[in-house]
């Protein structure tokens, strides 16, 4: 069951994590984490704790793709209690390998059998003979000899969110990290009625999100403040991807460009028939690279689209000498739109392909930036609706499952998309025929539409070679 758009905050919609997929990197992590903590509770009540054994199995996209993505990792490093945001990079890449040298960790006073090469199967598209609950579908368990003692089923839906999965029904079951009965001053889950709101009360769309995450129990100042650390890690990944060589990992031979376009522009040496100023698809760049070599990155929504927004955020902060507290609104408006694109279609590329990744960025990036700009609640509405209606059919289909080639360019060039529908909008009154909300039902019912090779698994398209 999907929150309303209106309890999807920010900070929901922009997590700071690891590279190199947020569906199939972090998203697997943090719902291993969350089976680590039910094993912890489970292991305490037992007398006997000898023969414990974890078994975890991976479903559909995250089987088809999922070793090109790390998945495996993650899923080793969220079993033995690190974190996508704040444990070590290396720490979280080392746990797959330690593990397989020794095969076991301790819980509590248990000790738990995990052989990643043995205990981690890649399975295909259904479960127990009955089709998945979503394409990006686990399953844990805890087995003591013959007979399993815990089972979790988890989907990871897109952007780093999970959703619990009844093993019973294989249904999703309701669960909220929002209360829903809390009465909100802007009620809001259509992007008709989030303008309307703002029109209505003559207020900006970031005080209607500031104003509804303090009804909700977030205060302004702490999430300006944490919006502020996603600023700084945006900054700082950019920077190291500005100044790192090298080949980027599993087997392409993807050689790092950023850093050279950027020598090449800061020295006036790039051809003078471009036509763009090349500053946002080569920050985009450099956010990427350092998603495809397992880095820090933000989820903006999704890894694989991270680079679009921190790009787009540095290009107008350097032209505009935006504020802090400007580009934190930025960040708010942003938000909302990803909300909605969340809520009424998908932000997983496993469920409805590239648009909801590299689309939906190049949406709230256009939306921020307009706002930044001092553009109308209508203008923003206008940019976001450009941003995914020329983007709309994308496919993802990355080669070798790994987040590398298409998908590196694709986040330079939805920058380019985001601050030309930025230039288009404000130069309109903001009127135009098709509806943001339109657009994402478009978006939805193409995914839907969609044949299943061209969605994250590595078996049509540009995939093959």
């Amino acid at each position: 069951m999907k929150l309303q758009a209106d309890h999807i905050g920010p900070l929901a919609m922009f997590k700071i994590g690891v590279g190199p997929s947020s569906s199939h990197t972090v998203g697997p992590m943090v719902a291993a984490m969350d089976f680590r903590q039910r094993l912890e509770e489970r292991v305490s009540t037992l007398a006997n704790s000898d023969s414990l054994r974890i078994a975890v199995e991976l479903y559909g996209s995250l089987s088809a793709t999922g070793k090109g993505h790390g998945t495996d990792g993650a899923v080793c490093a969220g079993l033995i209690g690190l974190h996508p945001r704040f444990s070590d990079t290396q720490d979280i890449w080392a746990a797959m390998p330690n593990l397989i040298d020794s095969p076991e960790f301790k819980l509590g006073s248990a000790i738990l059998k995990f052989n990643p090469d043995e205990d981690i199967s890649w399975q295909e598209w259904l479960m127990d003979g009955k089709s998945l609950p979503h394409p990006n579908t686990i399953r844990f368990r805890l087995w003591q000899k013959d007979k399993i003692l815990l089972e979790q089923i988890t989907a990871s839906v897109g952007g780093g969110f999970i959703e619990a999965i009844d093993p019973l029904t294989g249904q999703y079951l309701t669960s909220a990290t929002e209360d829903k009965t809390v009465s909100l001053p802007y009620p809001f889950n259509t992007a008709a009625e989030f303008v309307a709101q703002c029109n209505q009360n003559d207020i900006t769309p970031w005080q209607i999100i500031i104003a509804n995450q303090e009804a909700l129990g977030l205060k302004e100042a702490e999430l300006r403040q944490q919006l502020d650390e996603i600023l700084n890690t945006m900054e700082r990944c950019i920077e190291q991807g500005l100044k790192t060589e090298g080949i980027l990992p599993g087997g392409l031979n993807v050689k790092r460009r950023a850093k050279n376009l950027h020598a090449k522009m800061l020295s006036g040496q790039t051809s003078d028939r471009a036509a763009n100023d090349l500053r946002p698809s080569v920050y985009a760049i450099a956010v990427n690279e350092e998603n495809a070599a397992g880095g820090r990155v933000v989820t903006a929504p999704t890894n694989g689209s991270s680079g679009i927004i921190p790009s787009v955020w540095r290009t107008l902060r350097e032209d505009h000498n935006l504020s802090r507290e400007t580009l934190q609104n930025g960040l708010i408006v942003a938000s909302a739109i990803g909300a909605l694109v969340k809520t009424h279609a998908s932000i997983s590329g496993a469920e409805v392909g590239c648009q909801g990744e590299v689309g939906t960025s190049c949406a709230m990036a256009a939306a921020g930036a307009t706002a930044m700009l001092g553009g109308t609640i209508n203008q923003i509405e206008q940019a976001a609706e450009i941003g995914i209606e020329h983007h709309l059919g994308m496919t993802c289909d990355p080669i070798k499952g790994l987040v590398q080639i298409p998908c590196i360019e694709r986040n330079a060039m939805g920058a380019v998309k985001a601050l030309n529908a930025v230039a288009l909008s404000l130069a309109s009154d903001g009127s135009h025929l098709i509806s943001l909300d339109r657009v994402l039902e478009v978006m939805k019912q193409t995914g839907l539409d969609m044949n299943q090779k061209y969605k994250e698994t590595a078996t049509g398209g540009l995939a093959l070679g």
